[in-house]
């Protein structure tokens, strides 16, 4: 059950939309379900009954006060069922607008003094509650933080009525496109509000830019207008943002500022990725090939960082995980520019939830996402990747790790009852899915020929080799489609000099098969050599193709149990008990030279 409060200044107006079926198909018998006067007559049962008379009434007390009334003195909260639950009576309708109306302070239970109120109801899933903002006593109701205490009660409501029970958030979410911005984004035909289209232009400015005229040069190329608040010094202060063509009734541009967006796009939080410290070492592409394409390189370095920010995910140091993900959130946005067809499609519908997932109260350590924000940074740069070819593998092998991550990321928030950042990651989990499905079919097939034309003594070697490193499991991965895939995968990288035995992710070595499978590229490119020590290995070979976890199906962590945590907020979380301990190897990485700047 979602609340939405907003304020507004033409209480005939609201009505006139309330009521009217001839151009709104979604609008059904409108009708009263409660009202503060239970004989208040209703337009849409009274054909006597004027819009005039019922806005008239409802402004009394606020045009008793003259000039001193509140400019925008119309209360308005839509409050939507989720979809399936099942459809609620105008009975139990009418509790629901008195519980919220109470919860808010709007009026009271008892308060003989309260604000006038209606609720309409015009569809089967919804109610819209409409107040205005004088009490009898011409005093101002306490409305402080209504929306909050709205959704609070619509969580009591929502168990107390068997309805779906929905995330409760902390407080960290971007502000939600008001009524009226949906309807505006309805009647001109639009995929999303402007509100929403212009945060998803931001974030793609923002992926990876390395300074703030570089973002400032994107998000003009975006097409969006920009307006700067500029100091008498000539610094620039702020940024606001317009869609080209959205103008109020003035004709003028609907402008919205960074923080208006989302709490992280005020130009200081943006600035503060800028100014990361970059005092750490390039970390090794092991995947590097020569003679690949700039975005074939671009991804596999995106790949091995993304990777790296895996393991921070589950070294316990919060302020550095919170900094990975909104890294791991530029590079989702940068692929998502990148690429093509439906692979594009998901990749952004995977960017826009994960989006919800990269704030939390958590202070984040600007330094640790550095390495992440280059690669976001080369991908951007290096251009568009074909959907086949290396540049489809190179695409698969980047997505294939980031489901891992983000899964990761989902674990981690739902551990410290972050309940909409976890729910967002999983949404964006199964859009990540869905974008690995539409590109690696061209290259696993590759795989599997590669694996089918071995030599039957070669693949009866990688046979026994998987037996050697997981007995447990051997005979579950020889039955599965991929396991001529990674049989080409153990012969390329034995045949690059890799101790095939060692490669395999610990974990599964050591009998855990509840554990989280590793990503990718653990089944090759980490690969030691018998003489090389694991944290010097040895680069696969130019040939050499990588598996995806997904494809061997290997199990993946039970669901664990639901406990109820202290947050302020009263989410509920998954503690981690996956048990998942990440080589300490990437946390400890030296700090001595710094990488190379953005772009090389």
């Amino acid at each position: 059950m979602v609340p939405d409060v907003s304020r507004g200044s033409r209480t005939i107006g609201l009505l006139h939309y309330l009521y009217r079926t001839s151009d709104i198909e979604a609008h059904v018998d409108p009708h009263l379900v409660a009202a503060y006067d239970p004989h208040l007559p209703d337009p849409g049962r009274d054909p006597n009954a004027a819009f005039s008379v019922l806005a008239a009434d409802l402004d009394l007390w606020v045009n008793a006060l003259g000039g001193k009334a509140p400019k925008k003195h119309v209360w308005h909260c839509p409050v939507r069922t989720a979809p399936g639950d099942r459809t609620l009576t105008d009975e139990e309708w009418a509790t629901v607008a008195r519980r919220v109306l109470a919860a808010t302070g709007i009026a009271l239970d008892g308060d003989d003094q309260a604000c006038r109120w209606i609720a309409v109801r015009h569809a089967p899933d919804h109610i819209h509650i409409v107040a205005t903002l004088v009490r009898a006593d011409r005093t101002r109701p306490r409305h402080h933080k209504d929306g909050t205490r709205a959704q609070a009660e619509c969580r009591k409501i929502e168990k107390e009525f068997g309805l779906r029970r929905l995330k409760e958030g902390d407080g960290t979410a971007a502000k939600r496109p008001t009524s009226a911005e949906r309807r505006k984004a309805e009647r001109l035909g639009q995929e999303a509000t402007s509100r929403e289209l212009l945060r998803e232009h931001v974030h793609r400015a923002l992926a990876g830019a390395a300074d703030e005229a570089e973002f400032f040069d994107r998000l003009a190329a975006e097409g969006v207008r920009i307006k700067k608040r500029i100091a008498p010094s000539g610094d620039v202060l702020g940024y606001s943002v317009a869609k080209v063509g959205d103008r109020n009734k003035a004709g003028e541009p609907i402008w919205f500022s960074g923080s208006k967006l989302a709490p992280d796009l005020s130009l200081p939080r943006i600035r503060k990725r800028f100014a990361a410290t970059t005092d750490m070492p390039e970390p090794p592409t092991v995947l590097e090939r020569s003679g690949a394409s700039a975005p074939v390189r671009a991804r596999h370095f995106a790949a091995e960082i993304t990777d790296s920010a895996l393991t921070s995910l589950t070294a316990g140091n919060h302020g550095e995980a919170a900094a990975q993900l909104i890294g791991v959130g530029e590079v989702l946005d940068a692929l998502a520019q990148t690429s093509f067809g439906p692979t594009q499609a998901e990749l952004r519908e995977a960017a826009v939830h994960f989006e919800r997932a990269t704030r939390s109260h958590i202070r984040a350590e600007k330094e640790e996402m550095y390495a992440l924000r280059r690669a976001a940074h080369q991908i951007v740069h290096s251009g568009s990747a074909l959907g086949r070819g290396q540049d489809g593998a190179a695409t698969a092998l980047v997505v294939d790790i980031m489901i891992l991550t983000v899964i990761a990321a989902a674990r981690w928030h739902a551990a410290r009852g972050h309940a909409q950042q976890a729910e967002a990651a999983q949404q964006a989990a199964a859009h990540l899915r869905a974008a690995y499905q539409a590109t690696a079919p061209g290259p696993l097939a590759a795989m599997r020929a590669y694996g089918q034309r071995l030599p039957a003594q070669s693949r009866r070697h990688h046979a026994v080799t998987a037996r050697t490193a997981l007995p447990h499991l051997a005979e579950h991965l020889q039955a599965e489609p991929g396991w001529d895939a990674l049989t080409a995968v153990l012969d390329q990288a034995e045949r690059a000099g890799h101790d095939t035995t060692a490669c395999w992710p610990r974990p599964l070595r050591n009998g855990n098969s509840t554990a989280p499978t590793r990503s990718a590229k653990s089944w090759s490119g980490g690969c030691s050599t018998s003489a090389t020590s694991p944290h010097q290995r040895r680069r696969p070979g130019p040939g050499v193709l990588v598996p995806s976890p997904p494809l061997l199906s290997l199990p993946l962590p039970p669901s664990p149990t639901r406990k109820r945590t202290d947050p302020g907020d009263g989410d509920h979380a998954r503690p981690d008990t996956s048990g998942a301990s990440s080589s300490n190897a990437s946390s400890q990485r030296k700090r001595s030279a710094p990488p190379p700047a953005f772009g090389r």
